[in-house]
């Protein structure tokens, strides 16, 4: 898999008012390969006085973007995704050098599903607007206005999409913060958008870190909602920031999701998916399954099964296809999961797979698969969201301590249930305190809600929720 030749890993402009325009400041934030150490390029860093410029374009844009009719912005948005489209491989490439991500994850997760979000945003932009007839009154939605769009670093352009996408559907022009770790995919995107013919100032785009345009971009008075993903601390301070002009927050936050296995489950199915989801994305998820939560009675076959499918999750070069476990992203995230390690040891968990001195790249960032069995509940490896590939293995009675072992933790982003009874499995699905639960591994719906439960988050994202997000709701009596 090769570049295409205009594809740069530099970029000096900012993309503001439909125009590449150089930064106010010469300054610039270097992107590094985690799987290497090296540079592979660098892009501005931008600073409060290009916030301003960028909230100013989208800010004239807003009228005419929120007044185009429904045909025209489906339309506008079904360009956009045909010219990213065009740039799937391009797309998969980038993401492999700047997050590490293995081919397979970066052409299916990474590219794939955002053009698939991409694609219903367009088709959903392209429908009536939500309108209905409550006694005298006609309630309509409006778009919300100028959006900041705040997004990580480990799914760099999915998250654009959710929110973007949803944005410009709804009828509102953005300004587009991608995380200073991973900022080069979303180049590709704001390509895509002159490519596409997106009006000036729809979309606008300003690389930066988070004390600088983000901070500039949460508390700005004119950007009327803030949509964050990213840490829990940092979700605060943007709700705080938002908070002090009363606008609009959507925050997608931590998460420590629990996989809950019962005792009639397809054992061995159950257990390797929900192994395969803990080490996603390197386990940089934050809808990671990494609790996984066994019946006393099957819990020793099933510590047995995780450590061999661990076992097989080969660490390495994102671009050999027999790379299963990319990089983390940085050396201080490396430190952070090396030392949840650590501790899980000193706490007493038991170490069955992995751990601190299994054998890894000497170069890059690289962590190997680690599962702990007869963790603790109450622990820091079964509390804190490490963001690694670290799996916890936890053993449970009857479904009423499952569902509160599930339950104890400050997070509720996502989960898995497993039974051969649906109704069972929907049962224990119901009482569990998360946005999004999944049954004997059914498949990810990029239609449906997405948020968490708790310090998980405030809001929903994708499909029609998603959109609805960026609305504000109008009663007209008549």
């Amino acid at each position: 898999m090769t570049l295409s030749p205009d594809v740069l890993l530099s970029r000096d402009r900012l993309y503001l008012g439909g125009a590449w325009v150089p930064p106010a400041s010469g300054e610039r934030i270097a992107v590094e390969n985690p799987a290497t150490g090296d540079i592979l390029g660098h892009v501005p860093a931008g600073s409060a006085p290009d916030v301003d410029a960028a909230v100013a374009a989208a800010r004239a844009a807003f009228d005419r973007w929120a007044a185009t009719s429904a045909a025209e912005r489906g339309a506008a948005l079904t360009r956009l995704h045909a010219a990213l489209s065009a740039r799937a491989a391009d797309i998969s490439r980038t993401v492999g050098l700047e997050l590490g991500a293995p081919l397979k994850i970066a052409a299916a997760t990474h590219t794939r599903l955002p053009l698939t979000v991409l694609q219903g945003y367009a088709e959903l932009a392209a429908g009536p607007a939500p309108a209905e007839t409550v006694g005298h009154s006609l309630v309509v939605s409006e778009p919300v206005g100028v959006v900041a769009a705040i997004t990580p670093w480990n799914y760099p352009l999915h998250q654009i999409i959710a929110k973007v996408g949803a944005a410009l559907a709804a009828g509102c022009p953005v300004v587009l913060k991608p995380s200073e770790l991973t900022p080069l995919v979303a180049y590709l995107l704001a390509d895509a958008a002159e490519e596409a013919g997106l009006p000036a100032g729809v979309l606008n785009l300003v690389p930066g870190t988070g004390p600088e345009v983000g901070a500039a971009l949460a508390a700005h008075p004119d950007v009327d909602m803030v949509s964050f993903t990213g840490s829990t601390a940092t979700g605060r301070a943007v709700a705080h920031a938002a908070a002090d002009r009363i606008a609009r927050v959507s925050l997608e936050l931590g998460g420590k999701s629990a996989n809950v296995i019962l005792d009639d489950a397809d054992l061995t199915r159950a257990v390797k998916v929900g192994v395969g989801n803990a080490f996603l994305n390197s386990g940089q998820t934050c809808t990671a399954w990494t609790r996984m939560l066994v019946h006393r009675s099957r819990y020793d076959e099933a510590v047995s099964i995780a450590a061999s499918a661990a076992a097989k999750y080969h660490t390495g070069d994102p671009f050999d296809e027999s790379t299963r476990l990319g990089p983390l992203i940085s050396a201080a995230q490396l430190e952070r999961v090396r030392g949840h390690v650590e501790r899980g040891l000193a706490d007493g968990a038991r170490l069955v797979a992995g751990g601190p001195h299994a054998p890894v790249p000497e170069r890059g960032h690289f962590v190997a698969a680690t599962v702990f069995a007869d963790v603790d509940p109450d622990s820091a490896l079964a509390q804190e969201e490490i963001f690694g590939p670290v799996l916890s293995l936890i053993p449970f009675t009857d479904d009423d301590e499952a569902v509160s072992i599930a339950n104890n933790s400050r997070y509720g982003l996502a989960g898995g249930v497993w039974s051969a009874e649906p109704e069972r499995a929907l049962a224990v699905a119901r009482r569990m305190r998360t946005g999004a639960v999944d049954i004997n591994g059914a498949a990810f719906n990029p239609a449906a809600p997405f948020g968490g439960y708790k310090q998980s988050g405030v809001g929903r994202e994708l499909g029609a929720y998603g959109v609805a997000e960026f609305q504000q709701i109008k009663a007209i009596q008549r």
